[in-house]
């Protein structure tokens, strides 16, 4: 009598555990349940938060500018070089001289010809409606017209700051186009070509800057157009008191002889913008410039005349002008 108990308390613990089990398998299910339930409103709230528009400080105030733009006007090809590195799709550039660099913006039929680099197509902009229009330099007085079109912001370099002010552009694209880790390694770059260029420059001697156009010359120093040699990347200067004008202080060949630099690096303007009939190789070979001691060291440098005069900003072109400049240098630390 005692043994039909004895199994039927065996079966009662058995079914409570089974129901046990079974109630414990129902509330893990529902606490992951619950649980992503939770995680999927806190990734759509982090979503929520995300913000649809930011201010960009610039060269002539500050614009409210949607985050990730889709149609993108720029004027400047500085700017290009940094969106292009980015990979960032550009919708509009002034088609007219664009960079061999950049040269699948000027053959690529969906990309609009927006005007010329100092003189904007306002009626085409004004139909097409861009997101965001970018201007620095030639096109910065366009600015006032072409921000009651769109939002648009100034990237113009400060030749007095001009690498800091070149960084301070491209961080300004960052938040943008959320990219701030991307142009945080394209500064890292930069850094790191400034810096072995500092150190080639320690050894190099002295160095002047020189710009031909029209058979002319102009000189120019530190805190000038291309005073990032001597600003950033550390030549000595030639000569201090170079005025800082945009087109450079004119200069005959009789100065670049009492200056007598050891390096002379050379830029050639009618070959940057197609116009002239003399190259730079060709007014400079002279008797009194064969005087000099850059010539005869066989230290004439000529530099990229699209990187430095048409672009001539921009950080991935800032580290190409940087390299440019270690290249010729390379054996003088």
């Amino acid at each position: 009598m005692n043994l039909p108990r004895a199994l039927g308390a065996s079966r009662t613990v058995r079914a409570t555990a089974a129901l046990a089990g079974v109630l414990l398998v129902a509330s893990a299910c529902a606490s992951s349940g619950t649980a992503d339930a939770a995680d999927e409103a806190t990734s759509e709230a982090a979503g929520d938060d995300a913000p649809a528009t930011v201010v960009v400080e610039h060269a002539q105030g500050e614009t409210e500018v949607d985050v990730d733009p889709q149609k993108i006007y720029t004027f400047d090809f500085a700017a290009l070089s940094v969106l292009d590195a980015l990979g960032v799709e550009v919708a509009g550039v002034p088609k007219q001289n664009v960079p061999e660099a950049y040269a699948q913006y000027a053959s690529d039929e969906d990309v609009q010809d927006i005007g010329t680099l100092f003189e904007p197509d306002y009626e085409l902009v004004a139909a097409e409606q861009p997101d965001l229009i970018i201007v620095a330099g030639r096109s910065s007085e366009a600015y006032p017209q072409l921000s009651e079109i769109a939002p648009t912001i100034d990237l113009s370099n400060d030749w007095e700051t001009f690498h800091d002010s070149v960084v301070a552009n491209a961080q300004a694209l960052a938040p943008v186009f959320d990219a701030q880790d991307e142009v945080d390694a394209l500064v890292a770059d930069l850094d790191a070509a400034v810096a072995g260029v500092q150190e080639q420059a320690e050894s190099a001697g002295t160095a002047l800057v020189v710009l031909t156009s029209g058979g002319e010359v102009t000189a120019y120093g530190p805190g000038s157009r291309f005073g990032f040699l001597h600003d950033s990347l550390g030549l000595t200067p030639a000569v201090e008191d170079v005025e800082a004008a945009t087109h450079g202080e004119a200069v005959s060949f009789e100065f670049l002889l009492e200056t007598d630099p050891d390096w002379l690096f050379v830029v050639d303007r009618d070959a940057a913008t197609g116009e002239g009939t003399q190259n730079a190789e060709q007014v400079l070979d002279n008797e009194v410039v064969h005087r000099t001691s850059a010539w005869q060291e066989d230290q004439v440098v000529y530099l990229d005349p699209t990187t430095w005069y048409i672009i001539n900003g921009g950080v991935p072109t800032l580290t190409a002008m940087a390299e440019e400049v270690g290249a010729a240098l390379e054996g003088t630390a």
